[in-house]
């Protein structure tokens, strides 16, 4: 009988490729939007998740996410390191700047500045140039989506920007995904950041800190806070406040949750109204086939195979879409520089498919449970 029930399905291929159409779009749309949304998210922890060596971040009481925060006392530095509990601590510049071209072009920039000796806060993969070169006097590196904006003739190592009124020399160029504004991002020793980011007395965002081994980064973290009276977090929960903030303080949440929503609301208008049609057209087909005794079990089994095959087909095609679009995005243009998609996302979109499937064929199985066999012979 499933056999049959699959004859059936392709005999009206008209039908049989618009399920397929209905439910591969719902999934793209599903899972492409879920993907961007997911990704978003990430690049709020980005700045966090760069800094791979230290498990501990301290700063003001008043400080939210990596971007959100109030300058440190440079006091702040050896009251952390004097905390029992921690293997080394660095401070970290993280400040908005204006940089001028030689073209004469000007771009808003995020100064990272990084300890001068560990270099702790730069990231590890270098595109071009070598990690010594920022001791060279007025050195910067910059990332590599930035180096394609500020220098789109491909002269970066070298070239000469004008930082906050001041000269800067690009040394070298990183590899690192943008946070979640996406400005181009410029790193410096910290001592050097001091003066291409003037400011008030108090000018260090973060100290970075590195628990020692075999101690729980957790209970370090709380005990800064207690002897030092700053905010201490671990770089998880400090990841995780950057993502929070964005889900709390943006409208990106609604706005995504609203196309998965449409995505699923059209998947099932395309598939319940086109497998309706399917079913009224081949319900003699059905009514004979109970006239020949085949039960309603055998009936619903055929129904679900029809569907089944109709949602993995469909599911298939959707799915290698969104995944394809992302990839070649992330390898094609920078603003989707970093995006890849989570294995949960396949999952999520999966059972959103058997939803709409299992709905859908609900409906149209109440039609063939109703068909009367003497249909056949009218």
């Amino acid at each position: 009988m499933g056999w049959i029930a699959i004859r059936m399905l392709t005999g009206d291929r008209v039908k049989f490729f618009g399920l397929i159409f209905g439910v591969a779009f719902s999934t793209l749309l599903i899972g492409q939007q879920l993907t961007i949304f997911v990704n978003l998210l990430l690049r709020g922890a980005m700045p966090v998740y760069e800094v791979a060596t230290a498990d501990i971040w301290v700063m003001d009481p008043a400080g939210r996410t990596a971007e959100i925060t109030l300058p440190l006392p440079p006091t702040a530095l050896d009251r952390v390191r004097g905390v029992p509990g921690v293997a080394w601590a660095a401070p970290l510049i993280r400040a908005t700047a204006t940089v001028r071209t030689a073209a004469g072009e000007i771009e808003p920039v995020a100064v990272v500045g990084v300890d001068d000796a560990a270099l702790v806060g730069l990231p590890e993969t270098m595109l071009a140039g070598d990690r010594s070169a920022l001791a060279s006097p007025d050195a910067v590196f910059v990332d590599g989506i930035g180096a394609t904006r500020l220098f789109p003739d491909g002269k970066v190592i070298g070239s000469e920007i004008e930082l906050n009124d001041r000269r800067a020399v690009v040394r070298g160029v990183v590899d690192a995904i943008p946070g979640f504004t996406g400005s181009i991002q410029l790193y410096t020793r910290y001592s050097a950041a001091l003066d291409y980011v003037p400011g008030s007395r108090n000018r260090m965002s973060f100290v970075v800190v590195r628990a020692k081994d075999g101690l729980d980064p957790g209970a370090v973290a709380a005990e800064i806070t207690r002897q030092t009276g700053l905010r201490a977090r671990t770089s998880a929960e400090f990841a995780r406040d950057g993502i929070d903030y964005i889900i709390e303080r943006t409208g990106i949440p609604i706005n995504f949750g609203i196309t998965v929503a449409l995505g699923f609301i059209v998947g099932i208008a395309i598939v319940g109204l086109t497998f309706s049609l399917f079913i009224r057209d081949n319900i003699r087909q059905f009514g004979a086939l109970k006239a020949i005794g085949v039960s309603n079990a055998t009936i619903r089994r055929m129904v679900a195979a029809q569907a089944g095959l109709t949602g993995l087909i469909g599911y298939g095609f959707g799915i290698g879409l969104a995944v394809l679009f992302v990839s070649s995005g992330a390898a094609s243009s920078p603003d989707f520089k970093g995006f890849y998609t989570p294995w949960q996302i396949p999952v999520i979109a999966a059972v959103t498919v058997l939803a709409m499937i299992f709905l859908t064929g609900v409906v149209s199985l109440r039609a063939v449970l109703k068909a009367d066999p003497a249909e056949v012979f009218r």
